[in-house]
């Protein structure tokens, strides 16, 4: 039985993901909708939410059958390195979301005074909260012991926030315009000096 299924990995599971589901619902949901109430926004989301919601929900699920069954199995020790990179994940995540400020949010929006964020970890790529959750995603994948978990995860992460960071740079070089432009020549989409 994988170490994420039993005893103290359980419970060390369990922590990781309740740490990960709490940190979206207060520092990715309510705390950016309290902080931007009454301004004026623009959606562009083109249904970019829907899917990463549908694509989180289903590959999770795919993902915990994978690891339960042994499918594409890894070493015990592997665990420890995908219930770090959860942890770590999240911290990227939530700072990246701090930084972004007023300007974050679930949806793909544009305020009236909307510019250019280029500091913390925005100065290396243009969507760290989703270098974040692709942390998470190779975190989980490798917590549930599975190489096939692990190739689900990537491929759905792909998919979904591949398009969201389509419609969102294409939202913010409409409202941005030169700036954006010019911020993206200077800087990878995800992976700092890659990708």
């Amino acid at each position: 039985m994988p170490i994420f299924a039993s005893g103290l990995g359980l419970v060390l599971f369990d922590f990781a993901l309740f740490v990960l589901i709490a940190s979206e619902i207060f520092g990715a949901a309510l705390i950016p909708r309290l902080r931007s109430r009454g301004a004026t926004r623009v959606k562009k989301d083109r249904g970019s939410r829907g899917l990463i919601t549908f694509a989180i929900l289903v590959s999770m699920l795919i993902s915990f059958y994978f690891g339960y069954a042994g499918v594409g199995a890894l070493p015990d020790w592997i665990f420890y390195v995908g219930i770090f990179l959860m942890f770590f994940g999240v911290l990227v995540r939530q700072y990246a979301i701090a930084i972004l400020g007023r300007f974050f949010s679930l949806s793909v929006h544009i305020s009236e005074d909307h510019k250019v964020v280029d500091t913390g970890p925005y100065r290396l790529v243009r969507h760290p909260s989703y270098t974040g959750i692709m942390i998470m995603s190779i975190g989980l994948g490798l917590a549930v012991q599975s190489l096939a978990a692990l190739l689900v995860l990537l491929l759905f992460f792909s998919i979904s926030f591949g398009y969201r960071m389509y419609v969102e740079e294409r939202a913010l070089l409409s409202g941005l315009g030169q700036d954006y432009a010019s911020y993206m020549k200077r800087t990878k989409r995800l992976i700092p000096f890659v990708i």
